[in-house]
């Protein structure tokens, strides 16, 4: 297979690529940097993101070119080599999907920002660990995350309303005024609803019947194909997994109890906090620590959440509305701060006032429409987080608001 078939494939993407929605990560990148990694969970849109960016500025152009390491040409060739044709041949940036799916990518990777004058953008899955790459890639390469859609992204791409993101300090000090415009132009917690159901990943425009259907096909290419190839765990312990995140997808919000979790799953207590950690890795699931804990993967949550409230409605009917709540606000907050690159996730904990502390200065409670301040009276920048409610009340908020976060 030569360059001309791989062009051939470029081009027929491009002409199926459409550049009417983008993801609020594309304007976020720099996408001068010599090397960019996209990091995120399946059907989220990094392929699409990286295609929108060579049909805006790469077009009619052999200078770009995109390829998987998913093709089965790609796994039989060495990827230097096959960049350096590239560059031989006037290219000047190569768009790389699925990285994770080539035996030694990152030394790879490496090799060519180090020997080639070329670009490289990769895309790959959430579970890499970029920092333990022996290549030492963390130095050259810049890495962006990708998250599922928020609110305000599903509201746009389902075509009802395109709305501004807005800080969570900036809502905080003008909820009011934020809700209120919001409200005269559609009917905020009707869509809400439906987000919370159908609205984290992109493939919703694709048909609404099937969608709880794809993400538990997702969940088993994340659990049986990326976990296996990047975390090298046995086949065999896949079963166990998948029991282990059943018990936590009909049990959340759970306050888990890892000696009962062994137990009702027949793993050891040091696997059960790999198995999570992994879990929450590949984007499957949250835990919330205590701030006293920090984050310590040997260390018991003090809850745990499905990662999105659609996980939750596709693998389990047994949804518990102050579950959901939380876990949406969760998500929002993680997501948010997820492009702060950090040594350690200290976003979001457990409070002992309220239910969630965040950036380690505003405490939350999260409720219903009659949630009062009773829990969190008196302490400062505390607020409460109502659902249902359009428009809130001095330090009482509607909780749709933080999906317009980001």
């Amino acid at each position: 297979m030569s360059l001309q078939v791989m062009y051939e494939n470029h081009h027929n993407l491009l002409q199926r690529t459409s550049l009417t929605h983008k993801r609020y990560l594309y304007d976020k990148i720099n996408w001068d940097l010599k090397s960019i990694g996209i990091l995120g969970q399946r059907g989220l849109g990094k392929t699409t993101i990286m295609l929108q960016y060579i049909k805006e500025n790469y077009k009619n152009s052999d200078k770009a070119l995109y390829v998987s390491l998913d093709n089965p040409y790609m796994q039989s060739v060495s990827l230097v080599e096959f960049a350096k044709e590239f560059e031989q041949y006037g290219g000047e940036v190569l768009f790389i999907d699925e990285v994770h799916k080539y035996n030694d990518w990152s030394t790879h990777i490496k090799n060519i920002y180090d020997s080639l004058d070329i670009k490289v953008i990769f895309s790959g899955s959430s579970i890499l660990q970029i920092e333990k790459q022996n290549s030492d890639l963390s130095r050259r390469t810049i890495i962006y995350h990708l998250e599922n859609l928020s609110f305000r992204e599903y509201l746009e791409f389902t075509g009802v309303k395109k709305f501004d993101s807005y800080s969570i300090e900036y809502i905080l000090q003008n909820h009011i005024q934020i809700a209120s415009d919001i409200k005269q132009e559609i009917k905020p917690l009707m869509y809400f609803k439906e987000y919370l159901q159908y609205g984290s990943y992109p493939f919703i425009l694709e048909d609404k019947d099937t969608y709880h259907q794809k993400i538990v096909q997702m969940i088993n290419l994340i659990l049986e194909t990326d976990l296996p190839y990047i975390n090298k765990i046995e086949i065999q312990q896949i079963v166990k997994l998948k029991k282990l995140l059943y018990m936590l997808a009909i049990n959340v919000p759970l306050i888990p109890n890892i000696t009962d979790i062994a137990k009702a799953t027949n793993i050891s207590r040091p696997k059960v906090y790999e198995y999570l950690n992994h879990l929450e890795s590949a984007k499957i699931i949250n835990s919330i620590r205590s701030k006293e804990k920090g984050y310590n993967i040997m260390s018991k949550p003090e809850k745990l959440f499905m990662q999105n409230t659609n996980i939750s409605y596709a693998l389990t009917s047994k949804i518990d509305i102050g579950s959901a709540r939380e876990s949406f606000f969760v998500n929002q907050i993680k997501n948010y701060y997820n492009s702060n690159i950090k040594l350690l996730d200290d976003t979001i904990f457990s409070s002992k006032q309220g239910d969630f502390l965040v950036d380690d200065q505003y405490i939350f409670e999260i409720g219903g429409k009659n949630k009062s301040f009773k829990q969190i009276k008196d302490i400062p920048n505390s607020y409460v987080v109502s659902d249902d409610i359009e428009i809130g009340f001095k330090n009482k908020i509607p909780l749709f608001l933080f999906g317009f976060i980001y």
